[in-house]
């Protein structure tokens, strides 16, 4: 039987600790490849970059690690991967994470983790987005890398129908301290924005922007921001199809 072959990537940049444990995710489970950006990433969902080269180099190679670090995008990266890098071989799964900050929500869609995740069930691959409610430089990835082994074990021996692509999120603290796994829903929040605006030493007005998480349906106790209020991993299965269904029926009398 040939090894099983882990493409890893993520959106926070190959040199992230966010990364080096998904790395730990994926061993064990086979050759690890890797492809991740160079900088960082965040917010940049299914980006692809069209109107600027791009560079690849090598970084690492080990008996069992292979590591590129690549100009573009999350999905990019993915796209270089399995287009020209490993056209040739098969990808068992996909890893994308881990991440600095949860991709609860309405999250999954601005996130260039999930973004990566979802291109890879594009390819036929099961894919899995790991992330840890934990924005912090010095966050403790004990748990998301205990969590994400047994739900990567999971998926491999039990081979589910495609495509396949979980976000997975992991709540803060230490392994002990997580109660466990909920296959959720997402929950329906949204974000509110802020922007501040300042003044350059030029007098050019710019802008940093912040906002606040509105929870939608902060009573529904089925869905990935309980699951990680209340500490337990969440586990949702997400497509690419935004079609609304519900609107789809209600529209057809109107515009069909």
């Amino acid at each position: 039987m040939n090894e099983r072959l882990i493409l890893v990537t993520n959106d926070d940049g190959y040199q992230s600790r966010g990364l080096a444990a998904a790395i730990e995710v994926a061993r064990g489970f086979g050759h690890v490849f890797v492809v991740a950006p160079e900088t960082a990433q965040s917010g940049m969902s299914q980006a692809i970059t069209m109107h600027n080269p791009l560079y690849l180099r090598r970084v690492r190679q080990d008996a069992d690690v292979e590591v590129y670090a690549f100009s573009g995008t999350p999905v990019d990266c993915l796209k270089m991967a399995f287009d020209y890098l490993l056209r040739e071989r098969r990808v068992d799964l996909v890893i994308s994470g881990i991440n600095h900050g949860s991709n609860s929500a309405v999250n999954v869609l601005y996130s260039g983790t999930m973004g990566a995740a979802l291109e890879g069930s594009f390819y036929g691959c099961p894919s899995v987005g790991l992330s840890l409610d934990d924005h912090s430089a010095e966050a403790d990835f004990d748990g998301a890398v205990l969590y994400g082994r047994q739900i990567v074990g999971r998926v491999l021996d039990a081979q589910p129908a495609l495509p396949l692509c979980l976000n997975v999120n992991v709540p803060v603290g230490r392994p002990e301290t997580i109660r466990g796994v909920k296959l959720c829903r997402q929950n329906r929040g949204f974000w509110r924005e802020e922007f501040y605006r300042r003044e350059d030493p030029r007098g050019r007005e710019y802008f940093w922007l912040t906002g606040e998480f509105i929870d939608g349906e902060p009573e529904a106790t089925d869905t990935d921001e309980w699951a990680l209020r209340n500490h337990y991993v969440s586990v949702v299965p997400v497509q690419s199809d935004l079609t609304d269904y519900r609107q789809l029926k209600n529209l057809a009398s109107v515009l069909g």
